[in-house]
């Protein structure tokens, strides 16, 4: 009886570290599995949040792709640093617009204007886009003029590199430009900007005067043409705004006159009389 409880004891025993074996080695398991499910939390990496983009609009770029002819070059990218809103211009070529279905032809020019930005008075180059309704290119000249020219020169608009090309909407720049029967048209200039530094100063200054030229025989004759042009000249301090005239204002009597006013500071004089070569 004796022998035989102390074999039950043992049996029990051996029992109990079995099962206290068997107890570690699966809380080593869970240890383990928790470890590295906690590791991969560590190293997961996070996923990226969705940006969502507006739509193109189909004309956007039409305001940009119009040559703004009569901007000095210098002035080219003071243009285009503001996403300027033409959207009546876009809605005006859609169902019901006022230009929708016609054939345009389509050129920009700029208007510098003082305006308040940033808590100061600066002169901007507020771009201006022109629509001509005509089923042929309203013309094929360009008009260049400046205060000290006492008439207007008149040259073909390929001398300026510059012609009538077809504007692509958006949603047709897939398609084959020979197969589409584009309405819309845009005065394109083809200069490069590296190459204005070799040109000379005479040639520069033309783009600067220059407009597409209109001639309308029953009406041009009717009017009398203006010799007055607003001069807006951009100075650290104050803008000088002045009205010169032509044929009745001296240009260095007319500086001076500015200058005794302090509406120009004598040291610029130089800079304002470049304005009007």
């Amino acid at each position: 009886m004796r022998k035989g409880g102390k074999r039950k004891s043992t049996s029990q025993k051996q029992e109990t570290e079995v099962k206290a074996s068997s107890s570690s080695q699966e809380n080593q398991k869970e240890n383990h599995k928790l470890a590295s499910q906690a590791k991969r939390a560590k190293t997961s990496k996070p996923q990226p949040q969705l940006e969502y983009f507006e739509d193109k609009r189909n004309l956007e770029d039409l305001w940009k792709a119009a040559f703004p002819v009569g901007t000095e070059w210098d002035q080219l990218d003071s243009v285009y640093q503001f996403n300027w809103n033409f959207s009546n211009l876009e809605e005006a070529f859609e169902e019901g617009g006022r230009l929708y279905g016609k054939k345009v032809y389509l050129f920009g020019c700029t208007e510098p204007q003082l305006v308040p930005y940033k808590g100061e008075n600066k002169v901007i180059c507020i771009p201006v886009v022109v629509a001509v309704v005509s089923p042929f290119p309203p013309s094929d000249k360009i008009g260049i003029n400046s205060v000290q020219r006492e008439a207007e020169e008149i040259v073909p608009m390929k001398q300026m590199k510059m012609d009538w090309v077809p504007y692509i909407p958006l949603e047709n720049r897939d398609s084959q430009v020979d197969r589409l029967q584009s309405q819309m048209f845009i005065l394109s200039c083809t200069q490069r900007r590296v190459a204005l530094k070799q040109m000379k100063i005479d040639r520069l200054k033309k783009y600067e005067y220059c407009l597409p030229y209109f001639y309308q025989p029953l009406k041009e004759d009717e009017l009398e043409q203006s010799t007055e042009v607003q001069i807006i000249f951009p100075a650290a301090q104050k803008p000088v705004f002045c009205e010169f005239d032509w044929e009745l204002d001296e240009l260095d009597e007319f500086t001076d006159q500015l200058i005794e006013a302090d509406e120009l500071d004598k040291d610029k004089k130089d800079a304002f009389k470049v304005k009007f070569i």
